[in-house]
């Protein structure tokens, strides 16, 4: 009995952790988010946006379930810095691999499908590409 007491007041402890309650409701706080300056990486992306928006290189992508991206498709020497950046931190966190005649590099490691990863890739050193998703929001179907 003693051992059960014990194993429902950890449950109730664990099931309080887990369902904290909601915030109180109030009105919203419209104060703007204050940034940090960028380090150094986010020029990989700047630059990678920057090309695709240039070229019309993005494409809308959705995963049925609510959530809508836009993904911007950079090539040549701004997918090359953005891939090369990339070897040692895919190499750290496992997120490399080979698709198709192509090498892949990720900022994250892929769980599933490629809905959401960024990643650049390269045929045989060359031939560079980047995807970066864009999380849009409701608004980009308006």
């Amino acid at each position: 009995m003693r051992r059960f007491a014990f194993v429902a007041a950890v449950a109730s402890l664990a099931s309080a952790c887990a369902h904290a309650p909601e915030p109180a409701a109030g009105p919203p706080d419209y104060t703007p988010i204050v940034g940090n300056p960028a380090p150094s990486n986010a020029r990989l992306y700047a630059n990678c946006f920057r090309q695709a928006a240039e070229t019309g290189s993005y494409r809308r992508a959705a995963d049925g379930g609510g959530d809508e991206l836009l993904l911007f498709t950079c090539t040549g020497a701004s997918a090359r810095a953005f891939y090369e950046a990339l070897g040692p931190w895919s190499m750290e966190i496992g997120s490399g691999f080979k698709h198709e005649g192509r090498t892949h590099r990720s900022t994250a490691k892929v769980r599933a499908n490629m809905f959401g990863v960024d990643s650049c890739s390269a045929a045989d050193g060359a031939d560079h590409r980047c995807v970066i998703s864009f999380n849009a929001g409701d608004f980009l179907d308006q």
